[in-house]
């Protein structure tokens, strides 16, 4: 699967460890940044990240920052991503389940990498069951257009 992954200098460290992981997973990680500790903007790196989902150059994205909070509002305002910030194996699981995220937040400041691993795991494998969760998903997404 090609993921895009973004994050700010708050949560590099962590994005580093997921993508070594990811690859190891045979996944193809599109890194947008940033690239280091020094001090940055995350508007820029989560969009990068999403914008790889919405055109359809990536299947998933992560976007990571302290709080995971700002990368997810990031996220969320490009158009055709659904990015939940997940703090626990069930929200990352029922977030696929019910509301078919394209795109998970993590929180660098409060998740360890090996829960990291845990939560993008059942974040790339959990299907979307579709049903009564599909009409919700299209009215959530037909918010766009208002």
């Amino acid at each position: 699967m090609n993921i895009s992954l973004g994050c700010d200098h708050g949560a590099f460290a962590l994005k580093e460890h997921l993508k070594s992981y990811l690859t190891k997973q045979g996944h193809n990680v599109v890194d947008c940044g940033t690239h280091s500790t020094d001090s940055c903007d995350y508007p820029i790196f989560a969009r990068a990240a999403a914008q790889k989902v919405a055109s359809g150059a990536c299947e998933r994205g992560i976007v990571l920052c302290t709080t995971g909070i700002g990368v997810s509002m990031v996220a969320n305002k490009v158009k055709g991503i659904r990015c939940a910030l997940c703090r626990d194996l069930l929200s990352a699981t029922l977030t696929r389940q019910h509301n078919n995220a394209n795109m998970l937040a993590l929180a660098g400041g409060f998740t360890g990498p090996f829960e990291a691993e845990r939560l993008v795991n059942a974040f790339l494998t959990t299907e979307f069951e579709g049903g009564r969760h599909e009409r919700r998903v299209n009215l959530v997404m037909e918010t766009e257009t208002l």
